[in-house]
Formats: structure tokens, sequence, C-alpha cells
């Protein structure tokens, strides 16, 4: 659900979503109508969020982050319980329809005005290895080069660092233990100056340290490249951690990569779940060789998942990895199974069920 530079409407009541679209239309804008936020990044990207208290209710226990221009509406006067929810969710205005109906339209087109001049914020792709040796960090770099602009961060303090797959393990810039943001805020062009860049990819490693990530500081990585437009791809552990959580919760796909074999998805049928109770956008990625003829089709009714694409194995990648780095051709395995994933991503889809389409 694309909600950039239009309205979210989290309104429950039926008989207040046809108000909510009449005032819409009024004010020229676009409003797009969900029982909640597919993710953060659909709560920030929106122009304003209309509410009505159950609403209000539900985000405020999804703990979403504080923005502007939440709007908070309802049919009759409002109460004190009322504005402690609006307040409980960062709500700017309450307003009662149809009394307030001229403050709404206001309200609405101002938001829409100063939204239409911002730029298409960037895609999140999270890749997890459905058991150890999947390959996911390998194809992470692969959707890197994939993507017209990318920003590849590893999110697995224990990998060793992602820098090695890059080969920029010598380049000078910035890891992950220099990077001091707290809850502040970056723009994509200090990060593209910062950090090394190979072939086209900034990449923001967890380096040879160990050093446990902070949420806070991913999140305002994420953040600062989609808003530079830029495509962040994050390489996750197969762990649950507050980092994990940070980048699940912001992508707008999670893909999933299953080497096809027996017991590669049994393991990965259960972190399948994990991952989609999370974020309901998962796909799988399953690569070869299939040394028992599993098919790509098995692993993806074995698993429950929706099938994103199925790579023959890469010839040659060992040696690549030892030498400088992984630069996969245009026509190889990775990248033809990279570019299905990201035509996917880019059809933008809300539900498990558009991603089996």
């Amino acid at each position: 659900m694309g909600t950039n530079n239009g309205i979210l409407s989290l309104v429950v009541d039926p008989t207040l979503r046809p108000e909510v679209d009449r005032i819409a239309a009024a004010a020229g804008v676009r409003v797009v109508h969900a029982g909640e936020p597919s993710s953060r990044k659909v709560w920030a990207a929106a122009s304003a969020v209309v509410l009505d208290v159950a609403g209000a209710r539900r985000c405020a226990e999804l703990g979403l982050p504080r923005r502007d221009r939440v709007l908070v509406i309802g049919d009759v006067e409002p109460m004190a319980e009322h504005w402690k929810i609006a307040i409980s969710v960062g709500a700017q205005r309450v307003l009662r329809l149809p009394a307030d109906d001229a403050e709404l339209v206001s309200e609405l087109s101002e938001a829409a005005e100063a939204g239409g001049d911002a730029g298409r914020r960037g895609a999140v792709l999270a890749v997890i290895g459905g058991c150890g040796g999947a390959g996911a960090t390998v194809f992470a770099t692969a959707l890197a080069h994939a993507a017209p602009r990318a920003v590849l961060v590893d999110v697995d303090p224990w990998s060793g660092g992602i820098d090695l797959t890059v080969g920029s393990e010598r380049d000078p810039g910035l890891r992950w233990p220099d990077l001091a943001l707290g809850g502040g805020r970056i723009t994509h062009s200090a990060l593209a100056a910062a950090l090394p860049s190979r072939h086209g990819v900034a990449v923001l490693s967890s380096g040879q340290t160990g050093h446990e990530i902070d949420a806070g500081a991913l999140a305002a990585v994420i953040d600062g490249a989609c808003r530079g437009s830029a495509t962040v791809i994050c390489d996750l552990p197969r762990r649950a951690t507050s980092a994990v959580g940070t980048a699940l919760d912001a992508a707008d796909l999670v893909v999933l990569v299953v080497p096809a074999d027996t017991r590669s998805c049994a393991a990965s049928a259960s972190i399948g779940q994990w991952l989609a109770e999370i974020n309901p956008n998962v796909g799988l990625v399953v690569r070869g060789p299939a040394p028992g003829g599993l098919r790509s089709t098995d692993v993806a009714r074995i698993t429950g998942l929706p099938l994103l694409a199925a790579m023959r194995p890469q010839p040659g990648l060992a040696a690549d990895l030892d030498n400088d780095g992984m630069r996969p051709r245009s026509r190889s395995p990775l990248m033809s199974g990279a570019r299905r994933v990201l035509e996917v991503l880019h059809r933008q889809p809300g539900t498990t069920d558009e991603l089996a389409a």
C-alpha cells in the first residue's frame, strides 16, 4: 500500500469512513483506508494520518513513533478519554464532524501540499537465511548490486563483516562501531560520503569486532537512506534482537533464502512463521542445487510461504569471495534472482497473497 503524499485513514467506525472520503475529495487529496499500518514506514510516509478513537487506541497499542499531522476525528464532542487516547498517539488535533469539516479540509490540503515536494522514499528489504549457510548474505549483496542505488546494511554483529563479501574490508570509511547516532537523524548524502562504497553500493558493515548494533541507530540509517530515495538492504541474523525487530518492522519485503533440501526446509518453516508474525510481506528465494530433486514449489509448500525466485548455483562464487569480493555478472543466477525479487518489491505488495500472484 503506497501512501507517499497521500492520506492514511485508520478509521474503524464504518459511519465515519464515508465522511473521510467526502472531506478528502473536497481537499483534493488521495486517501487510503486500512485497519492498521502494515509497517512503520507506511505510518511515516503518509502526508497525514486520520484516525477515530478506536483507530488511535490501536495505534497506541502498536507503539508507533511520533509524527506530524496526526488527526483524530469523531461525531460527538470529545471527552476526557478521547483526549487521553489522542495524546497517547501523538495527535495534533481532535475534530468533531461535521462541525469541524472546514478545519479538516484545511489540514488535509496543507498536508498534501507539504508532502508534494518530497521525493519518493526508497524501499527496504530484509534478507535472512532459513538455516546456517543458506547464502542470505550473498543474496543481500546481489540485491544491492541489482538496485539502481543501494545501501547494504549488516545487522549481524557476529558475521565477521559483510564487507568481506563485498570486498571492501580494507577500504576507508565508517563501520557500525564508529557510528554513534542514537535516535538522531542522518541524511543519505552524509551516509554515502561516510561509508565505504564498492561498485556503487554503500556498505555499512559490522566489521570484525562483534559490536552489538543499536536499534535506534539502525532506524536512523534506514530512514536517512530511504529519504534519499536509496534502496536499503538489511542482512539479518537468525536471532531476535531489537535491531532485527527494527529492520523487520521497516521492511517492505522480507526475503527468506532457503537451500533446496529437506533439512533446510524444516528449519526454514519455523523461521518463516516467526517472520510472518512480525511482517506479513515474506517470500522465499530457493537456492540450488537440489541434491534430492526437491523443487522450488515443494519448498514453498513445505514452508507455507510464497515463492519469489529460484536460482541455480552460482559458478565460481567461492573463488570470487576468497579473492576480491563478489561482483556478479548481469546474467548470472544471483543477479537474475535479485532482479526478480526487485520486480516484486516495485509492485509494492501489501499481503503475502499478492506476493504469490
